[in-house]
């Protein structure tokens, strides 16, 4: 089972990911909410950091990667540019988010166009590193918001709106305390 874990010491990590092996990429997200050198990376990230130190670095939470819900949507285009799914999630949990919606295509097939304000915004764009066109993604940090967005943008009947009613956690504080590791 994959991970995305929540780590404390940013200076140790910033070290270490100068010394992962040429062609390989951590992503690593800064927590914008704690802030002070924390930050959040996945499963693979991890390995990497962990094998360019003498020890592995010790996490404060491990969440099950899964347990960050994603939905791509009846459009998803662009495939080969996608993030990885573990530097989408760890994302939406550095933003003390819950689940992330693709939403680079609008619902008449149109590109989204969004400028964020910080690295709070719900609102975001990520793509594989090297990747070619962008990605636009909105991530929920409660399940109520969720459900309005979905309903919004796709209809009360649809899979988005599906989606949204059966995610399992009602916010981030929720998430964490059910998978907390």
């Amino acid at each position: 089972m994959s991970r995305i874990y929540f780590l404390h010491d940013g200076n140790d990590m910033v070290r270490r990911r100068a010394q992962v092996p040429k062609g390989l990429v951590v992503e690593a997200w800064a927590d914008v909410a704690v802030g002070g050198g924390t930050f959040w990376v996945g499963e693979d990230g991890k390995a990497l950091l962990d094998a360019a130190g003498e020890q592995p670095m010790t996490a404060q939470l491990a969440i099950p990667a899964e347990a960050v819900a994603i939905f791509y949507g009846p459009r998803l285009c662009d495939l080969e540019s996608l993030p990885r799914e573990e530097s989408l999630r760890a994302r939406v949990l550095s933003a003390h988010g819950m689940a992330v919606a693709w939403i680079t295509l609008d619902r008449l097939g149109q590109r989204t166009t969004h400028e964020p304000a910080s690295p709070a915004d719900a609102v975001f764009h990520l793509r594989r590193p090297g990747g070619g066109a962008g990605h636009v993604w909105r991530l929920f940090r409660d399940k109520r918001e969720a459900m309005a967005s979905m309903d919004d943008a796709y209809g009360a009947d649809s899979e988005g709106a599906e989606w949204a009613r059966a995610l399992p956690a009602d916010d981030f504080d929720a998430l964490v305390k059910r998978h907390a590791r």
